[in-house]
């Protein structure tokens, strides 16, 4: 079986950035597991996991405008502290959930200035190449319920 749309996938996998540092790794925990497709992971991985077979071992580099995107000094801003109504302690690492016109963004504090706050929407590790180095454990088919929730359930996958 090979990975192709609407089948569940699990993998093994260590991302690491430009200089080799390690970002995130499955070792030592389940393998991830998502439903190929369904932008369930960034697109630039799911573009290299098409075609892929158990067993198969490879290092994806993934582009910033396949991964999480470019950096958009937009979404850097300085905001008065009154803005956090009812938020006593305000610290850099802090992150918020912000409503913009096409849906919601995580913000996180990068500076504390006095009053002034400054907050950035962009991912972590948005301007950045990626390389996956991935192992595929397992293919199956998705459920019909799966599908229909967009997400694996069981092993790797969402718990209810």
């Amino acid at each position: 079986m090979t990975i192709e749309n609407d089948k569940v996938v699990l993998m093994d996998y260590t991302l690491t950035n430009e200089n080799g540092d390690i970002i995130d790794t499955s070792d030592g925990r389940e393998p991830l597991a998502y439903i190929q497709g369904h932008q369930n992971i960034i697109p630039g991985l799911e573009q290299e996991m098409a075609g892929k077979k158990v067993g198969d071992k490879f290092k994806a580099v993934v582009q910033p405008e396949d991964g999480y995107g470019k950096f958009n000094p937009a979404l850097l801003q300085e905001v008065d502290r009154n803005v956090f109504k009812g938020v006593d302690e305000i610290e850099v690492g802090m992150q918020f959930k912000a409503e913009l016109e096409n849906g919601p963004i995580i913000m996180t504090v990068t500076k504390i200035d006095g009053d002034k706050i400054t907050i950035d929407g962009n991912h972590a590790l948005a301007d950045q190449v990626l390389t996956f180095d991935v192992e595929v454990k397992e293919i199956r088919n998705a459920t019909s319920e799966e599908l229909e929730h967009k997400h694996v359930h069981g092993a790797g996958g969402h718990h209810h």
